[in-house]
């Protein structure tokens, strides 16, 4: 079962509860009858071996492969222009 830490606010006495997850949390501190709020601390997690990031978890092979925007595309000549934009505009 979980262990919760509670803070009164009223006298800043500070206690910890094993309480099932389906507890109702407490509300009156049991110092002086103020009202209770949670303790949220930080939580000791440790990520161990590969596969915890985007290149971790695929083959060397596969992120190798140049991306489909990343490709170059031919530059446009003279005759793909000729009749568009300023150019025919200056002509006529």
């Amino acid at each position: 079962m979980p262990r919760y830490e509670y803070a009164c606010r009223s006298c800043q006495h500070t206690f910890e509860v094993v309480q099932s997850f389906t507890d109702d949390p407490l509300t009156v501190c049991e110092s002086c009858g103020g009202e209770l709020r949670k303790v949220f601390g930080n939580i000791g997690i440790t990520f161990k071996g590969s596969g915890f990031y985007r290149n971790d978890a695929r083959s060397s092979s596969s992120s190798t492969r140049p991306a489909a925007s990343t490709e170059s595309k031919p530059a446009a000549t003279a005759s793909d222009t000729a009749g568009t934009g300023s150019a025919a505009a200056a002509s006529a």
